[in-house]
Parts: structure tokens; sequence; C-alpha cells
């Protein structure tokens, strides 16, 4: 039985998810794999967002994008279409004012199973055809939704609202992944980066001995491609969940 859900999202996401746990009486420890960092020039960002109502549609990446352009936009254009990629998004827009009361969200249909893929099926591409789409996304990330789109006849441009990275891997941190490593637990990922972070950083701290009890961990994971990176990495136990918080809640509590 595993005593600790271990949480590696970025620390602004993390310790809504831990208040949740803790909540349910489930213990929780957060080991961050990504830091979510502002960018050092934000003038071309606040320049590009006063223009938002010249496009059709902004499309948010992730959560992070959606609290890196609220930090310098006080309120969402009217008849823009507000385009996420899963609930955790949906919940950060609904967190600074913006819900389908207000505005014309879209999401993937399938909860599921909640990707660039699965947003593509739920647009409107011919009603984007000629039009102009923005995507907020950090410095760097997946290019299928920019790509696509375009196929689509939409013109595209990607805008960086924040950066992303591993965190330094100092001895404190160094310290407590050893430890964690001889306890019993579960680790909730949430991204196929944050797994090869956590990879890299069990090898720096502890050696393949290390990394041999971290395959042994039963790894939550709320999507297929995540759950692929794990088994191709020699995890065993990997326990699939369906997009958003509340669906990964009750799967930590059906393994706890």
């Amino acid at each position: 039985m595993t005593a600790t859900v271990i949480i590696t999202r970025p620390l602004a996401q993390a310790e809504p998810l831990a208040a949740q746990l803790s909540e349910l009486g489930i213990g929780c420890r957060i080991f961050p794999l990504l830091d979510i960092q502002p960018l050092s020039d934000v003038i071309p960002l606040k320049t590009k967002l006063s223009q938002l109502d010249a496009y059709a549609m902004v499309a948010f990446v992730s959560p992070n994008a959606v609290d890196a352009v609220f930090a310098h936009l006080s309120h969402w254009p009217a008849g823009v279409i507000a385009a996420v990629i899963g609930a955790g998004s949906r919940q950060a827009l609904a967190r600074h004012g913006v819900t389908d009361a207000n505005a014309n969200i879209v999401s993937p249909l399938d909860t599921q199973r909640t990707d660039s893929e699965t947003l593509l099926e739920a647009l409107d591409l011919d009603q984007l055809k000629g039009k102009k789409v923005l995507i907020i996304r950090a410095e760097t990330g997946r290019e299928l939704l920019a790509d696509r789109l375009r196929d689509a006849g939409v013109e595209v441009e990607q805008l960086s609202a924040y950066r992303r990275g591993a965190l330094a891997l100092d001895e404190a941190r160094q310290a407590l992944l050893k430890d964690l490593l001889e306890q019993p637990n579960a680790w909730v990922i949430t991204s196929s980066e944050a797994l090869r972070n956590l990879q890299d950083s069990v090898l720096q701290s502890a050696g393949q001995s290390g990394w041999a009890k971290m395959l042994s961990k039963r790894l939550i994971v709320p999507h297929e491609r995540i759950a692929e990176t794990a088994h191709g990495l020699g995890f065993e136990q990997v326990l699939l969940t369906g997009s958003g918080d509340a669906a990964l809640v009750a799967a930590i509590q059906s393994c706890i």
C-alpha cells in the first residue's frame, strides 16, 4: 500500500493539488520537476496582448500560458475564441474571469484524452481558414498544433509567454530525492519532459541503483503520451487517468 503521493508539477500547480489531497487525508510531498519563470523581456508579449482583437482565436497550450497572459491582460476581448487543451487550462481561465458564460471557449470533447490532436478535432477549421490565430506557449514546445492549423489554411503566429526548464539539482534536492527513493510512494507525472528530468535527476543523485528503485514506483499520469514515455523508460506500474484534477484525485484515491 502506497503511503505518500509525490507531486512533481511546477510549484504553482502542485500546491492546489496537494491541498486537495491533504483535505482527503492523503499524504503528499511536492517535488517539482519543472520550473516556470517569466520572460526576461515582456515588452513583445505585452505588445502582442494589446492586439488580441485582431485574432479569430487564441490558443493556450497550458495553465501556465493562461496565467502568464493574464499577468498582463485585464480582460478577454469580445468575439475572440479561447482554445485550451485541458481541464486545467479551463480552470485557469475561470480564475481570471473567463468562462463559457462570457466567452467562446473551445476544448477537446474527449476529456479522457486532451492534447493538440483532440483540440484540432474540436475546432471548426473551415471557419478559421484564412483567419489569424495566436498560440500562446513557452519558449519551446510541440509544433503539431501550429503545423496542422497552417495545413488547414489558417494564418498562425506563436507567442512565448514564459520560460520552462528543469530545476537546479542542489544538495538539498538531491538529499530529498534520495530519501523519497527509499520510501513507499506513488509519483504524479504530468509531462514527458518532467519524466525525463526525473530520470536525469535520479541518475545524477543516486546512480543506476537509484534508478532501479525509481522504476519500481507507481506513476500516475494524465495522458497516453506520458504513459508511453514511462513504459519506454522501463516503468511497469503506470496508472493512466483522465484529464483534469478531478480525474487525477479520483485515480489517486483508488490506489492509495
